[in-house]
């Protein structure tokens, strides 16, 4: 019996599916949409809502929550990728931190570096964060920050049906049974 068990397994050990689900919300919060099966979309959705109900509240210990949770990624900016993976390693340690072992958090430009990673952590509590704060000011409530696309074709390995998770813009109007309600 599964009363009051929530989540799917995936077919995936415990360690297997956390690292799973913290490497598909990084890479919906670095892209923001990824494409994968529905199943994992599902799953996923959840996980990536409550990482911008923090990043919404936006405070010290929100953020540590979402590193906890999630971890942090660098991301490279798309037009300096051939150049970082040409460098070496002593250069690519210059383009992720500092010389203390701080992450940098902005892409900036540093000295004696041409361009500088972006944390994950600080795309989602700069960009992501106040953008869905509007979303929640525009429609008085929460949540809502994620939708699933089902896509009409399958993996063509094992037939699994897509999905496309993405982000929600702030000025799209919500869908459901709430909101065909007019104010009397």
């Amino acid at each position: 019996m599964r009363h009051l068990v929530r989540g799917r397994r995936l077919n995936r050990s415990t360690s297997h599916r956390l690292a799973l689900r913290r490497n598909l919300v990084q890479s919906l919060i670095e892209h923001g949409e990824v494409r994968t099966t529905l199943p994992k979309a599902k799953e996923v959705r959840a996980f990536a809502e409550r990482l911008v109900t923090l990043a919404i509240d936006g405070s010290l210990a929100a953020r540590q929550r979402a590193i906890a949770l999630l971890n942090d990624r660098a991301i490279i900016p798309a037009e300096h990728r051939a150049a970082y993976d040409g460098l070496s390693d002593a250069k690519r340690a210059k383009v992720l931190c500092s010389r203390s072992g701080r992450r940098y958090r902005a892409s900036t430009t540093r000295p004696g570096v041409k361009f500088t990673a972006e944390s994950v952590i600080h795309r989602l509590f700069a960009d992501i964060g106040p953008r869905m704060k509007q979303r929640n000011e525009a429609r008085s409530c929460s949540g809502g920050y994620t939708r699933i696309i089902k896509l009409a074709d399958r993996r063509l390995g094992d037939g699994g049906s897509l999905a496309i998770l993405q982000w929600v813009s702030p000025d799209d109007a919500p869908r459901g049974k709430g909101s065909d309600k007019t104010e009397r």
